[in-house]
C-alpha cells in the first residue's frame, strides 16, 4: 500500500533516547536521564487540586474549538502581568500543547511549496512538520557570531534568493538557550511587515531565563505579541515554565486575519483542547501557581550554575550561551566520537541520558550533544561526576585529548 510523502521525516531522536534511558531504568539499573526537555516537578499542587476537584464533579465535555473563556481570560491577563500588553481573549487560541499550535498556526498561513526560514541549529519539529505540510525550509546556519539566531541579513539574503512567506523564530531558544533582544525582536517585525513575511514567534520557555549583562530579564518580556498588527503570531505552552508537560496544553496569540482560520481548522482537526486540561489549567494563573513555576527557575538556574561552574572538568571546547530555557549545548568534537555514538556510550556506560545535537543540526549536529537541567541540583551534579570519570577513562583508553571549556558569549 501506499505511504505518503509527507509521512517520510525522521523521528524525534530525543524520544528514542528517552525510550533507551527508561528501559534501563525498569531494568533496575541507575539512569540519570538529561536528555528530554522536560522539568522533574510536574505540574503544581494548586493545579493538580483543581483536576481532582474536576474529576469528581467538574463538566468534561467538549469545548469551544478555540479553548474555554476561563482560560482564554487567564492568558490575556497574564499578557497584561508580564508584558504589559492589553490583549483580546478572541486573539487567543488554546491548543493541544504548543506541537498542536504550530500545527494549527502553519496549516493556515502557509500553503505547500510556500518558503519559511528557521534556524539551524533548532527545534527538529518546526523542519519537519513544515516538511510534512509540502513547505520548503529554508535552513540558516546560525553560529555563536549570532549568538545562534538568525540575522536580518540572512532573511535579506534568503528573500533574494527566492522569496520567502515565513520565518521561525524561538527566544529563548531550544537547544541553545539564546533570546532575541528587544530591539532586535522589533527589527525582526519590521522587516517581516515590510517583505509581507509571516513572523511566528516560539515563546514556549518565556519566564525560565537567567541573569547577566546579555542575558536580564527585561529581555524576556519582549513578546511578538505586540506585533499583531504586523501579523505576527505567538505560540507558547504550559509544559515548560508551568511544568506541565503530559497534560498537552498550549496557546496561540493571533493576528486578526488568522483567527477565523484557525478557529476552523482547530475544529475539525482536535474538537477540542483536552478539557481536563484547560479547566485545571486556569489555577496555572493563580499566586500559587505562578510562585510554583518560580520555584522552579530558582532550581534551573542553580543547576546552570553548577554546569557552568564545572565546565573546566568537563572539558567541553564550547557551549551556547544558555540564557534561558534548561538547555546546554556543548561541543564534544575533542573526544574524537561523533554525537550519536557518544550519547550512546554515555547512556550503556555511565546511565546519563543526553541528546545527540543531529536531533537539532543535521549539518553540524554530530559534533554537539544536549543536556537538560531541568531536574534537582543533586541529579545535576551525580550526573556531570559521571560525565568527567567517563570521558576521563576514554582520554585514558584512547589517548584522546579533551580540550579546555568555555562559554561562548558568558
Amino acid at each position: 500500500m501506499k505511504i505518503s510523502r509527507r509521512s517520510h521525516v525522521p523521528p524525534f531522536a530525543v524520544m528514542e533516547v528517552l525510550a533507551a534511558a527508561n528501559a534501563r531504568r525498569a531494568a533496575g539499573e541507575s539512569v540519570l536521564n538529561l536528555c528530554a526537555g522536560e522539568p522533574s516537578s510536574g505540574a503544581s499542587d494548586v493545579v493538580r487540586e483543581r483536576a481532582i476537584a474536576l474529576l469528581t464533579s467538574g463538566d468534561l465535555g467538549y469545548t469551544e474549538s478555540m479553548g474555554v473563556p476561563p482560560l482564554k481570560a487567564a492568558i490575556a491577563e497574564h499578557y497584561d502581568r508580564w508584558y504589559g500588553l492589553d490583549v483580546d481573549p478572541a486573539r487567543i487560541a488554546v491548543t493541544t500543547g504548543s506541537s498542536g499550535g504550530f500545527m494549527l498556526a502553519f496549516l493556515a498561513a502557509f500553503d505547500a511549496g510556500d518558503r519559511v526560514a528557521l534556524a539551524r541549529p533548532g527545534y527538529p519539529a518546526y523542519k519537519n512538520i513544515l516538511t510534512a505540510l509540502g513547505c520548503e525550509v529554508v535552513e540558516l546556519a546560525c553560529g555563536p557570531e549570532a549568538r545562534y539566531q538568525p540575522t536580518l541579513e540572512q532573511l535579506t539574503d534568503a528573500y533574494v534568493d527566492g522569496g520567502l512567506d515565513g520565518v521561525v523564530v524561538a527566544s529563548p531558544a531550544n537547544p541553545t538557550g539564546t533570546m532575541i533582544a528587544p530591539a532586535e525582536l522589533a527589527g525582526l517585525a519590521a522587516w517581516c511587515a515590510e517583505f509581507d513575511v509571516r513572523l511566528i514567534s516560539d515563546e514556549i520557555y518565556h519566564g525560565i531565563t537567567y541573569g547577566g549583562p546579555d542575558n536580564a530579564r527585561s529581555v524576556i518580556q519582549s513578546t511578538a505579541a505586540q506585533y499583531l498588527d504586523r501579523g505576527a503570531v505567538v505560540v507558547n505552552s504550559f509544559s515548560k515554565y508551568w511544568a506541565m508537560t503530559g497534560w498537552r496544553l498550549g496557546w496561540l496569540v493571533l493576528p486578526d486575519d488568522l483567527i477565523t482560520p484557525i478557529d476552523a481548522l482547530a475544529s475539525n482537526v482536535a474538537l477540542c483542547p483536552p478539557a481536563l486540561a484547560q479547566y485545571a489549567g486556569v489555577a496555572a494563573f493563580s499566586p500559587e501557581g505562578y510562585a510554583a513555576a518560580q520555584a522552579n527557575v530558582e532550581q534551573y538556574a542553580a543547576a546552570r550554575s553548577l554546569l557552568l561552574g564545572r565546565l573546566p572538568e568537563l572539558g567541553w571546547m564550547r557551549v551556547a550561551p544558555a540564557d534561558g530555557a534548561f538547555y546546554l549545548y556543548a561541543d564534544i568534537v575533542a573526544s574524537d566520537l561523533d554525537s550519536v555514538t557518544w550519547c550512546a556510550r554515555l547512556l550503556a556506560e555511565t546511565g546519563v541520558a543526553l541528546t545527540p545535537g543531529t536531533d537539532f543540526d543535521a549539518v553540524e549536529g554530530h559534533k554537539w550533544v544536549r543536556l537538560s537541567f531541568a531536574s534537582s541540583v543533586d541529579v545535576v551534579s551525580e550526573a556531570v561526576d559521571r560525565i568527567v570519570a567517563w570521558q576521563r577513562t576514554l582520554q585514558s583508553d584512547s589517548s584522546h585529548i579533551v580540550g579546555s571549556g568555555g562559554v561562548a558569549g558568558l
